[in-house]
């Protein structure tokens, strides 16, 4: 049995993330556009799952759902053990700062505050940690991203593959279960985007649970999971074979020694 993140005991047969018949429908000058027709997903803990399709597919809306960004026309959505498709806006900011790390594909660092300042501005949200606790938490985090040494600077000082670590220390910020990534790598270079692949292997390892949203298919096969998404269903599901993954997370060991 695992626990929700207030120590609550979660029924045995519901995994960390679950989705039952979501329906998520938009109403548009032009009629009313379905964007997820009926999904239903679960996702273990430890899992690292990516989600594929065309543009439009629904694949955004999908991770919207988890991270309880939007909510469902119908269905139910739970995230570690918490039924977030009926939380009000309120509870669901709180909810959300302290159990969904969510990794943006532009970074959305805040350019006034410093790397470490924008680690530490969620802290100030979710009330994880004490206040004389939040710089050193955060800049373990940043060493966790071999981005300690850049702590003070300015986002415009760094590179774009260095926001993104910063992206990703702070989507960690109040130690969420969940990190949700929608095109985590779409604005970097190969190279780049290969460092913060294998930075979210090492993730995975250390037992964290990820959601990743892609257009790059080799990065889409090199996950525990594949889930293909078209015209707001899922269509496909392919879970990659354990020898593949073991050696992904070896690699990810590797590099986050």
């Amino acid at each position: 049995m695992f626990r929700t993140r207030n120590g609550a005991s979660a029924r045995e047969d519901r995994p960390l993330i679950h989705l039952v018949d979501v329906v998520k429908a938009y109403e548009t000058p032009v009629g009313r556009f379905i964007a997820l027709d009926g999904v239903s997903l679960d996702i273990e803990p430890g899992e690292f799952v990516s989600v594929v399709g065309k543009s439009g597919s629904g694949k955004s809306t999908l991770i919207n759902m988890v991270t309880g960004i939007d909510r469902p026309s119908s269905g139910e959505v739970w995230v570690d053990g918490t039924p977030i498709h009926t939380l009000k806006e309120g509870p669901m900011a709180v909810w959300r700062g302290k159990n969904v790390g969510v990794i943006f594909q532009f970074f959305q660092l805040l350019p006034m505050l410093s790397v470490v300042e924008n680690v530490m501005l969620p802290m100030d949200f979710g009330n994880v940690y004490k206040p004389g606790d939040r710089q050193d938490k955060a800049m373990e985090l940043l060493g966790l991203v071999e981005m300690e040494g850049e702590a003070n600077k300015l986002p415009s000082e760094i590179s774009g593959g260095q926001q993104q670590r910063v992206a990703i220390a702070r989507a960690m910020a109040n130690d969420p279960p969940v990190l949700v990534a929608d095109e985590p790598t779409g604005n970097l270079d190969s190279r780049t985007a290969e460092t913060i692949f294998q930075l979210f292997h090492s993730l995975v390892a250390q037992g964290k649970t990820i959601l990743m949203v892609t257009h790059d298919n080799d990065l889409a096969q090199r996950v525990t999971r594949t889930v293909t998404i078209a015209d707001g269903k899922i269509v496909d599901e392919m879970r990659h074979p354990d020898y593949y993954v073991e050696e992904a997370l070896e690699e990810a060991l590797q590099y986050g020694a």
